[in-house]
């Protein structure tokens, strides 16, 4: 699970800043358009692995309802960068602070 302290506003992308395990800092960025997630490696047990799907989880803040997304893995990257019109906005307006993201091999 990733909590998401706030959320910055682009023009046709949204980022935050996550904590990963080892303490460091790694941006995450939420764009609209083709369904996909490029995976950060120190936020996931990858090691070396192609992971195929992701699940992408979170809770809206208003309403409780829990919002599931099934996106294709496209790569790795160094940063977490998910491509998804209904969590891009969302968050633009701030309607959730965690997302939880599961991995498929």
């Amino acid at each position: 699970m990733l909590h998401i302290e706030q959320f910055e506003v682009g023009q046709s992308y949204v980022t935050a800043k996550v904590e990963n395990r080892y303490g460091d800092i790694v941006k995450i960025n939420i764009e609209a358009g083709r369904l996909g997630i490029e995976l950060q490696e120190t936020l996931f047990k990858i090691k070396g692995r192609r992971p195929r799907l992701a699940y992408v989880m979170t809770t809206i803040n208003d309403t409780g309802k829990i919002l599931v997304r099934k996106l294709p893995v496209i790569g790795v990257k160094d940063w977490l960068l998910i491509y998804e019109e209904d969590l891009f906005l969302l968050a633009v307006k701030d309607a959730y602070d965690e997302v939880d993201i599961r991995i498929v091999d």
